[in-house]
């Protein structure tokens, strides 16, 4: 590239240079640019100078390309074309007013969805995007203002913030829970119907992690049913389908309404847990940074009342 600057010695050259190519006219790239007719004769007078050659055959009432500048110019549009790509790409990343929040479908329907009327009472001018998915996307790439992933908090591309430890326990509808009347013990559990979350993608617990974790090993957890979204597990327990994993922070709230009932006694902590992500590398907008905040508001409420039970 210094050689490059050497040479042209100012980009605005070969911008001057490609609007009158296309255009055949100086007073015609002037008017584009929005500058006087000669500025951009002199821009591509000091060009030819610098590059030693002709670019312009020039007469009293028109102009055109010499061979050379015909070359010239296809290779000089073509690069500014491809500038032109990125720099709006980048531009309309920078300057984009919506905030987008990837998560699992059924943080967004469980959590996310009840609390939006707070959300929208707040920020009313603030377009937030809710975006599913099965995976943990690159959020650099996608241009993803934030997002919930599971894990320790330790991620090399993002910064993060704890919203939720991983607990996990028994939930099913209170028609079913009362209904099993052998759960006197956490091994009985594998006799009842069970609904199996299987993810394509993104790892997740199962039930035979669950009973390890109570030291009952090799169980034989094969009946039930099985769905790979987790939202459609819960709308499974509800409907009264099985016994489904609790997620905590997504389930408790169904359990105070009466949804579902849960065998909080047979709690199982991961030592993971639910974490709000954003880029190390691209700065937050300001309306992102106000959803950051918000979100990060409501965890801490929900954790110190979990505190306080």
């Amino acid at each position: 590239m210094q050689e490059l600057w050497k040479i042209v010695s100012s980009p605005k050259h070969l911008i001057a240079f490609e609007a009158a190519a296309r255009h055949m006219s100086f007073t015609l790239a002037a008017q584009e640019l929005n500058v006087q007719q000669p500025a951009v004769s002199a821009s591509i007078k000091q060009l030819e100078a610098s590059l030693g050659v002709q670019l312009f055959e020039r007469s009293h009432k028109r102009v055109g390309l010499t061979p050379v500048g015909k070359q010239f110019y296809n290779d000089v549009s073509k690069a500014l074309v491809e500038l032109l790509v990125s720099t709006k790409a980048i531009y309309k990343s920078g300057h984009n007013e919506q905030v987008t929040l990837n998560a699992s479908s059924a943080f967004n329907f469980y959590w996310m969805m009840p609390r939006l009327n707070n959300l929208s009472s707040m920020y009313p001018d603030i377009d937030l995007r809710l975006q599913s998915s099965d995976r943990e996307p690159d959020i650099d790439v996608e241009n993803i203002s934030l997002a919930i992933r599971r894990g320790d908090g330790n991620w090399a591309d993002c910064h993060s913030r704890f919203l939720a430890r991983e607990v996990i326990y028994p939930v099913a509808s209170p028609r079913v829970m009362a209904a099993a009347v052998n759960l006197k013990t956490v091994a009985n559990l594998q006799h009842e119907r069970l609904i199996h979350l299987e993810e394509p993608i993104r790892e997740r617990p199962t039930w035979k992690d669950w009973f390890e974790s109570f030291n009952i090993p090799n169980m034989t957890v094969s009946s039930g049913i099985r769905l790979n979204d987790y939202a459609l597990v819960l709308q499974a327990a509800i409907a009264g389908e099985g016994f489904a994993f609790g997620w905590m922070h997504q389930t408790d709230a169904l359990v105070e309404k009466g949804l579902l009932a849960a065998k909080k006694e047979w709690s199982w902590d991961t030592g993971l847990g639910f974490y709000l992500v954003w880029s190390k590398q691209n700065e937050l907008s300001a309306k992102a940074k106000l959803i950051r905040d918000w979100i990060i508001t409501f965890s801490d409420d929900y954790g110190n009342a979990i505190q306080q039970v």
